[in-house]
C-alpha cells in the first residue's frame, strides 16, 4: 500500500462521488468534503462531458482533491480528458491492469469490487502503483454506485485503515461503519442523492455531520 502520508490517530477523508452540478460541489466542499468525483463513463447515470467538468472545477475553492473516475477506458480518451479538465487524481473502476493505469501523469487508485470470491491481498498486490484502494460492493451488472453494501466482516480494521471504503454508505449506517472498520476515508454517491446525479444537499450534511461527530468523539475519548 503506497499511501503519500501517514495513516493519521483520527481523521476520516471524505469523497463525494458522482457530482454533475457545480451548486451540489460546492455545498460538498462547504459542508467539509475533501475530495469530490466527476464520473466519465458513459454508461453511468452520472457521466459529466468535459465542458460540464470544467465548469464545475473552475468554480472550486483551493486544496480540493478533484478525481476522475474512468471505466476499462480507451487511454488516448483518458489522456484527452486529462489534458483538458484537472484531475489530481484518476480513479479506475473497471478491469484494468496495474500498466492501464499508468502512464497519465497522474496518481490512481484502484477500485476492487469485493466479489465473494475475492482474495483481497492478492488484488491489492496486483497494483503496486497505486496511491490506494477502494473497496466496493461487487454487482455483475453495475460497475458501482449502486447504492448496495458488502459484508464489512470480510475486512479487518488493520486493513481498513489503508482503504476506500465505498458502497451502500449513508447517513444512518455511515457510523455503524466506521466503528465496524476505522477506515482511511470513505465514498459515498448515491447514499446521499436525491435522485441519480443530483445531490442532496441535506443528505451531504448528515452524512459528514455523522463522520465529523464520530471523528470527535474518537479523538477525545468520548462515548460512542
Amino acid at each position: 500500500m503506497n499511501f503519500p502520508y501517514p495513516y493519521p490517530s483520527r481523521r476520516t477523508r471524505v469523497k463525494i462521488c458522482g457530482l454533475t452540478r457545480i451548486e451540489d460541489a460546492l455545498a460538498a466542499v462547504r459542508l467539509g468534503a475533501d475530495a469530490l468525483g466527476l464520473v466519465f463513463y458513459p454508461e453511468s447515470p452520472r457521466v459529466v462531458s468535459v465542458e460540464v467538468a470544467r465548469s464545475i472545477i473552475e468554480r472550486l475553492p483551493p486544496f480540493i482533491t478533484i478525481v476522475g473516475l474512468f471505466v476499462n477506458e480507451d487511454p488516448g480518451t483518458i489522456a484527452d480528458i486529462v489534458s483538458e479538465v484537472r484531475l489530481d487524481l484518476l480513479q479506475f473502476h473497471g478491469d484494468e491492469t496495474e500498466a492501464d493505469c499508468q502512464g497519465f501523469g497522474r496518481p490512481f487508485i484502484k477500485a476492487i469490487r469485493m466479489r465473494s470470491d475475492l482474495d483481497l491481498p492478492a488484488a491489492l498486490a496486483r497494483f503496486p502503483g497505486a496511491s490506494g484502494f477502494l473497496v466496493d460492493a461487487f454487482e455483475a451488472d453495475a460497475m458501482g454506485g449502486t447504492g448496495r453494501a458488502f459484508d464489512w466482516g470480510r475486512l479487518t480494521q488493520a486493513m481498513a485503515q489503508n482503504l476506500i471504503v465505498a458502497g451502500g454508505l449513508r447517513p444512518d449506517n455511515v457510523t455503524a461503519a466506521l466503528k465496524a472498520l476505522r477506515p482511511y476515508a470513505l465514498d459515498v454517491s448515491s447514499g446521499v442523492e436525491a435522485q441519480k446525479g443530483i445531490k442532496d444537499e441535506a443528505k451531504m450534511a448528515a452524512f459528514l455531520s455523522e463522520v465529523h461527530d464520530f471523528d470527535y468523539r474518537i479523538q477525545y475519548n468520548r462515548t460512542l
